[in-house]
């Protein structure tokens, strides 16, 4: 990301997935627990992929294998807030893909979480990389910045 992550708004992402937070998302301190944010991550851009036809997650011939990901929080976000999740496509490989995600609390337009994950797409039944299927590049190359 280019923008400093604590500076990203909504005008930074393509694309954008609304999620609901859950009451067990709060942890003893009365906020949502850290790792809830990775399955953030992981929620908005599977979703973006299934609704664009991209990933079929039952019987597709290709799977996305998360090889690194990280996330940097800036403030707070608790149950019962509205988590809207954008997202973009900062590099598009041959066989993987670089999802970065903003996550804004309600109407926010400061990110409140930022982070990203890498993808490498690899055949379901070998589990070796291989290049993108043709639908999966078109709708990583909508999300390119």
């Amino acid at each position: 990301m280019t923008t400093p992550l604590r500076q990203l708004g909504r005008g930074d992402f393509v694309e954008f997935q609304t999620i609901t937070t859950r009451w067990m998302d709060n942890d003893v301190y009365g906020h949502v627990n850290n790792v809830n944010y990775y399955s953030y991550f992981d929620t908005a851009v599977n979703r973006y992929l299934i609704e664009a036809g991209a990933l079929d997650i039952h019987a597709g011939a290709v799977v996305g294998l998360v090889v690194e990901t990280s996330c940097s929080y800036f403030s707070p976000l608790a149950f019962p807030d509205r988590v809207t999740a954008g997202i973009r496509v900062a590099r598009i490989g041959r066989s993987s893909v670089r999802y970065e995600v903003g996550l804004f609390r309600n109407d926010d337009d400061a990110v409140s979480a930022a982070g990203h994950f890498i993808h490498v797409y690899v055949e379901r039944v070998s589990n070796t990389p291989t290049e993108l299927p043709a639908a999966l590049r078109a709708a990583t190359e909508h999300l390119a910045r």
